[in-house]
């Protein structure tokens, strides 16, 4: 690719929110990548536009609104020509993949997965049923149609340490077709750190996740019904500000000033928040990915106190910065401890620091991406040759999106 074709075009599942969601923070760090190395970008989605959505027009990123199911997206693209197209999360790849593998063949294809869905929809599944999550749970028709479109793709973007290990030693996915792409955050320097306020300047527990993610939904329900009263009885006077966007009444009903439990609504400046606030709480009891929240926490100096798939991914050789526990009771006491131990809480808050910097460094994660990108480009023939299961795939299962598509539009068009 040369600098005067080099045309990216993401296919979002929704338009970026990323003040809103870690998700969104997330498609705005690729945009700056790709924006940094060049890059025309042209951001296509068939979903409404969102309350919160981001300004994608000013920051010189071309957008069009796209529909499911239209041949009128093959003239969209042939037109385009992009030299790179990046899907966000693998269902737009279903819906649009075999539209650009028939306009736009020599364009790379690129899956960010976000996280894995079907590991995300297996804990959920056993956590509804009452009962431990288990391997069994990944044999699912959404790991299959995952894993199928990580296969048609070039390259899929894998944003934790924990899911990599699971495509490739689980399900035996080539690493080849794999990247490992954490956040790509600045460095937190010394400086930085020590103009963040204190443990004596800090005051209450915080809780923050967008409402619409049902991890952070049941994670609210489960420090009202089982955490903070014990937390609560200890402390008094302390409180717990909730913070998320997309709040419904069936959030806002839980607010009750008594008890210290505070139904904020959305943040509208999550570093303001985090920062002020003396320990985060981030009960997550299903999910995968990176918890857009606990990276906040390192960041902005925050002490945690978490479950074991909270930190999934976030954990390394330093520890953690707080405390991981799974039971309520042990949930509590940890909470309770690190809000009232000065020497531990800067103990933790600095194992944070340290595992913000050591995970996302973003000159690292960006030249390492942009030497994958590059080699893609250079050899993609080699490397799909390589791929040969993809090929299998899009021969095969292409076909039957391609003509349930055209079935599709021609019923809507006599309907």
């Amino acid at each position: 690719m040369t600098p005067t074709n080099k045309k990216l075009l993401i296919i979002g599942t929704v338009w970026p929110e990323p003040r809103s969601s870690a998700a969104g923070s997330r498609m705005m760090e690729l945009i700056e990548f790709f924006q940094h190395d060049g890059f025309e970008i042209t951001f296509a989605c068939s979903a409404s536009n969102l309350e919160f959505s981001e300004d994608l027009g000013s920051l010189g990123v071309k957008t069009k609104k796209i529909k499911i199911n239209d041949s009128a997206f093959d003239t969209f693209i042939q037109e385009l020509n992009p030299t790179i197209v990046l899907f966000d999360r693998f269902m737009t790849e279903e819906q649009f993949g075999w539209r650009i593998i028939e306009q736009c063949p020599d364009a790379i294809r690129i899956l960010d997965t976000e996280d894995l869905h079907s590991l995300r929809y297996g804990r959920h599944k056993a956590f509804k049923e009452g009962r431990e999550f288990s391997n069994d749970d990944l044999y699912s028709n959404e790991a299959r149609r995952e894993i199928a479109s990580i296969y048609r793709c070039d390259l899929s973007l894998i944003i934790s340490r924990y899911e990599m290990e699971l495509l490739t030693n689980f399900f035996k996915v080539d690493s080849s077709i794999l990247h490992y792409l954490p956040f790509m955050k600045e460095l937190v320097s010394e400086s930085e750190q020590h103009v963040l306020p204190r443990f004596s300047d800090r005051a209450h527990f915080v809780s923050i996740g967008n409402f619409l993610h049902e991890p952070n939904w049941d994670a609210v329900r489960f420090l009202k019904e089982e955490i903070w009263r014990l937390i609560r009885k200890e402390l008094p006077q302390a409180e717990l500000h909730i913070f998320g966007a997309y709040t419904s009444p069936k959030v806002t009903q839980l607010h009750n000033a008594k008890e210290g439990f505070l139904i904020k609504g959305r943040a509208e400046d999550v570093r303001e928040v985090v920062q002020n606030s003396r320990v985060l709480l981030a009960p997550l009891r299903f999910g995968a990915g990176l918890k857009g929240k606990l990276v906040d926490a390192m960041r902005y100096g925050t002490p945690s106190v978490t479950t074991d798939i909270g930190a999934e991914g976030l954990f390394t050789e330093n520890g953690w910065g707080g405390s991981i526990e799974n039971a309520p009771k042990q949930i509590a006491d940890r909470s309770i401890y690190l809000y009232t131990n000065k020497e531990h809480w800067e103990e933790a808050q600095e194992k944070g620091f340290q595992n913000f910097n050591s995970l996302f460094d973003k000159e690292m994660h960006s030249k390492a991406f942009k030497r994958r990108v590059k080699q893609l480009s250079e050899e993609i023939v080699q490397h799909r040759n390589k791929n040969f299961m993809g090929s299998v795939l899009n021969q095969s299962t292409i076909q039957s999106y391609k003509y349930m598509s055209k079935w599709i539009e021609e019923k809507n068009k006599n309907s």
